[in-house]
């Protein structure tokens, strides 16, 4: 089952972003994000980060995706950014993950997004497979770039 995420699901969804930073090949302690970090961004008065949830048959968070609308000013129009998509490794392959993905490009079209990107690790091959069966493709010639303040 996929639904959006309450604030009953922020400590297994911290969780998942842990075993994501593991599977990223980085230690789970550099993520510094809390509990009442997540709360307060994804369960305030007008949230700017929104999260679904992927649940087991028998009910147990294995899944998550966070996401934030964007704007471009080349469509005029909104779309969506995927900062972490995750489900554990044990529900892989089960259809959790592309029934998560389903329900991201749905609340897409729903809310007229013309755009639903992520940025994915260039060594992560079995996730770009997944991501090119669900329609994704790589951007040809753009890098990403960050300042950490």
């Amino acid at each position: 089952m996929i639904r959006s995420a309450t604030p009953a699901d922020v400590a297994a969804i911290l969780d998942l972003i842990r075993e994501l930073a593991t599977y990223e090949r980085e230690p789970a302690s550099t993520v510094v994000t809390t509990e009442p970090d997540l709360t307060t961004a994804l369960f305030r008065e007008h949230p700017t980060v929104h999260a679904l949830v992927a649940e087991d048959a028998a009910g147990a968070v294995v899944g998550t995706a966070l996401w934030f609308e964007t704007f471009s000013t080349w469509t005029g129009q909104h779309g969506m950014h995927l900062e972490d998509f995750v489900v554990t490794a044990d529900q892989r392959g089960t259809g959790l993950g592309k029934a998560l993905f389903d329900e991201l490009k749905r609340i897409c079209l729903e809310r007229g997004y013309k755009r639903f990107e992520w940025r994915v690790l260039d060594w992560n091959t079995a996730v770009h497979g997944f991501y090119r069966a669900q329609g994704g493709a790589p951007l040809p010639e753009w890098d990403s770039w960050r300042i950490t303040l």
